[in-house]
């Protein structure tokens, strides 16, 4: 990770926006030394693999990857402009040798020479701009399309929809206007108006290169990405079961991986992967099952990992079910939850939520949720009678084989005994199948989600989860004051005057509580004796660059 080479911009006003917050977690990480080195426990083996758990993913396209189970092997397949120190959280240059503006409008970007894809074709500026330009096209489809929405031109890319949200007309344009790449290491962009956050977002996967390979045929290349990235495909992703990647022996950046490959397991079940983890049959987990994180530090010892994470869960409101659009009876939800027992007793790997935007961020308030997250169980039942009560059974969804069975059950009781709704049931499906469930809108009550921010800002938990534009906003809430206040955040000429923007726009989301915030996430995950050197970003990312195998 290129930590000394931190993105220049010519106003220095983004100084605090981009500042994180330092690591203050254990880590069983340590100084890298050369692979084949001697230390504490043996050699390195450099041409070892190991061996990574995963869910399986929803997509592997970067402008489409939008959760972890993705996004995760995508971070070994690509390098992008701008990457995130562990540490601190800022943005630092990765393929960028320079982000320059003078106005936070119009951006130029040099990149650097001599990067490759996998296939051995170059990396250009119009790399960059071929792989905008699809994502943001609207009848492509594309889950972070939304992301591109600042560039000049975006809205010209968009089309009609229908119920199901397919195209029903066709875009006035295919290209962004204010995309253009000025020779093969220079990239310019135009935005449609001053964006402080512009250089974060170039951080995330949706703003990955992408090969001439991929336009000939997107499906396939879902099933054997070629990347720029430290590591490439070793074969095709093998559905429900692995992803294997070998170490990319042209690539050039600061990611020099110290073992020649990673498997990504994918599982089901996350009690599996500890069982196989605890009998050295998996080698590394960046998240333990809830239940077995305290058993997990004296089983594990110095092989437990305990970090920050950026990770917020809640239960989101289906707000397309009428059921759910009185705010009372969303307010009883939440204060009807004892997210502090739930968390001393079943899930010691969290704290409880006190907002919608995580600790790790410039910006956050330990007190922003205030009333509403707090239980109150008279006060929950008040209101649920001022909502008209419930009538009928509920239904709480969340995806199964992560560990949420028993705090969602948890979670149930106090619904059930606090405002007396008897019939309760739960609908635990697989990722793929509740991603599916979710995008088609056919959720039928409250269900589990979780955010891992894409970038260290409040804009990147409010924009997509909140705005009318947002590609997670899954219960299709609604507020143009919340749109307004995101948009002045953005156009923001000073970091102060951005956070006051998104504060304010945190509070009107909290006021119409279209989920109930439930906690903050810390990394708990833990490795076999095989490897060292293992870390969890705040990301929720193994580094898998730097993990060392120790030979026998």
């Amino acid at each position: 990770m290129k930590s000394s080479r931190v993105i220049v911009a010519a106003l220095a006003v983004l100084a605090l926006l981009l500042a994180g917050c330092a690591s203050g977690g254990d880590d069983t990480g340590g100084d890298q030394e050369p692979a084949g080195s001697e230390s504490a426990g043996g050699a390195v083996d450099a041409d070892a693999t190991f061996s990574v758990y995963n869910c399986e993913p929803t997509s592997l396209l970067p402008p489409s990857a939008n959760e972890v189970c993705g996004t995760t092997v995508l971070d070994a397949l690509f390098e992008g402009l701008v990457r995130f120190d562990e540490e601190t959280h800022e943005p630092v240059n990765a393929m960028a040798e320079s982000i320059e503006s003078d106005d936070l409008q119009t951006w130029t970007i040099t990149i650097e020479e001599g990067w490759t894809f996998h296939d051995g074709t170059p990396v250009t500026a119009q790399s960059f701009v071929d792989a905008w330009n699809y994502g943001a096209y609207g009848p492509n489809a594309q889950a972070n399309a939304y992301i591109y929405g600042p560039i000049e031109g975006f809205n010209d890319l968009q089309c009609e929809v229908d119920e199901e949200g397919s195209c029903t007309s066709e875009p006035k344009a295919t290209e962004m206007s204010g995309l253009r790449a000025i020779d093969d290491h220079t990239l310019e962009v135009r935005l449609g108006g001053p964006y402080s956050q512009f250089p974060m977002v170039l951080g995330t996967p949706a703003f990955y290169p992408l090969p001439e390979v991929f336009f000939e045929d997107p499906e396939a290349f879902n099933e054997a990405p070629v990347g720029n990235g430290p590591f490439r495909m070793d074969g095709q992703w093998e559905h429900d079961r692995t992803i294997k990647v070998v170490r990319y022996e042209g690539y050039p950046g600061d990611r020099q991986p110290q073992a020649s490959g990673v498997e990504y397991r994918i599982y089901s079940d996350i009690n599996t992967a500890y069982t196989d983890l605890l009998a050295g049959n998996l080698d590394v987990m960046a998240d333990l099952p809830p239940e077995q994180v305290k058993a997990a530090e004296a089983e594990l010892g110095d092989r437990f990992i305990r970090d920050e994470s950026s990770s917020f869960s809640y239960l989101a409101f289906p707000l397309y079910d009428e059921r759910f659009q009185d705010v009372n009876l969303r307010r009883a939800f939440s204060m009807a939850i004892d997210r502090e027992a739930i968390v001393e007793n079943l899930v010691p790997d969290v704290v409880p939520a006190t907002g919608v935007v995580s600790p790790v961020v410039p910006g956050f308030r330990e007190d922003a949720c205030g009333k509403w997250c707090t239980h109150d169980p008279e006060e929950a039942r008040r209101l649920l009678d001022q909502a008209g009560g419930w009538e009928g059974p509920l239904e709480l969804w969340f995806n199964a084989g992560a560990g949420h069975e028993q705090w969602m059950e948890a979670a149930a009781n106090q619904l059930r005994d606090t405002l007396g709704i008897e019939e309760i049931t739960f609908q635990a499906l697989q990722p793929p199948d509740y991603a599916a469930k979710m995008e088609a809108f056919e959720i039928t009550g409250p269900f589990r989600l979780a955010w891992v921010m894409d970038y260290p800002s409040m804009e990147n938990y409010l924009l997509p989860l909140f705005s009318s534009a947002g590609g997670s906003n899954l219960g299709q809430y609604t507020n143009e004051e919340v749109d307004a206040a995101i948009a002045e955040g953005n156009l923001a000429k000073t970091p102060e005057e951005a956070i006051a923007a998104y504060q304010r726009a945190e509070d009107l989301v909290i006021e119409d509580l279209p989920v109930v915030p439930l906690f903050f996430g810390e990394v708990t995950g833990g490795h076999s004796e095989r490897v060292r050197n293992v870390s969890v970003d705040a990301f929720a990312r193994v580094n898998v660059t730097e993990v060392e195998v120790v030979g026998e």
